[in-house]
């Protein structure tokens, strides 16, 4: 018997994932976030595949249409690069090394935690007054900035959450940056996250290629439609779009805390 697994897949209709790449690439492409919001539990809910597969798979997913989202941010000049190279950095040490991290975190509190962070961001970005960009980035912005990005790829890894929810508010919210410039920079950093993770998966064998390829095929269409929009709504209409979002996050995130309800025979 060998030690190496055979690659996982599903029964899912390829229709099922084209359904999900298609939402998760409007929302990418919207608010400048990876879509696992809606991929994970969509893989999980039409496709029926195990939690840990889908996780892989929505990173798989997520690499083609974050890459569509970031061509069309920037074409439009809306990638701050050297913003997205620092949070890149760490956002990509929090891939490679948040497993190990995560071994010895409990699960449980770190949701709740996150739930309450978010929450706080959402009514804080709510409340925002109009953005007028960035100052020079500092040496100490920029270590600030690595560890947002570590931050990030850790909580991704453990919840299934897309970076974007957490970047795109902290550049709105610490760093003063338009809601559209903050997506895009977001979007930037997503893609190299993705890639790597997409690679560890590969090796693990835990990413369902064919439904990865369906979803990113779909998401590449709408993350151009989804950029298209944002490029043209208001920052205020932007901010409050988001922290719509970021409840919908929080309100996904508690019902993980809620214990399984186990179906009658």
């Amino acid at each position: 018997m060998t030690d190496v697994e055979a690659p996982r897949t599903t029964s899912g209709l390829p229709w099922q994932g084209l359904v999900v790449g298609a939402i998760a690439g409007l929302l990418s492409g919207l608010f400048g976030v990876g879509g696992g919001i809606v991929i994970v539990p969509g893989l999980i809910a039409l496709m029926s595949m195990d939690r840990k597969l889908a996780h892989g798979t929505s990173l798989g997913a997520t690499f083609p249409v974050a890459t569509a989202s970031l061509l069309s941010y920037f074409v439009s000049d809306n990638v701050d690069w050297p913003i997205a190279g620092c949070l890149a950095v760490g956002a990509v040490c929090g891939a490679v090394l948040g497993t190990q991290l995560l071994q010895v975190i409990p699960k449980r509190p770190l949701t709740i935690i996150f739930i309450a962070v978010i929450l706080a961001t959402a009514t804080r970005l709510v409340l925002a007054s109009d953005t007028v960009g960035r100052d020079d980035l500092t040496i100490l912005g920029a270590l600030s900035l690595v560890v947002i990005g570590f931050v990030t790829g850790t909580l991704s890894g453990l919840l299934g959450i897309g970076g974007g929810v957490v970047m795109v508010p902290a550049m709105v919210v610490l760093f003063s940056m338009p809601p559209v410039l903050a997506k895009g920079t977001s979007v930037a950093v997503i893609v190299s996250s993705s890639l790597v993770g997409t690679l560890r998966n590969r090796h693990h064998r835990n990413i369902d290629l064919p439904a990865a390829a369906s979803i990113g095929i779909a998401g590449v269409v709408t993350a151009v439609i989804g950029t298209v929009i944002s490029n043209s709504i208001d920052d205020t209409v932007s901010n409050v779009m988001f922290a719509m979002l970021l409840v919908i996050v929080a309100g996904l995130q508690i019902r993980t805390l809620l214990p399984e309800r186990k179906e009658q025979a």
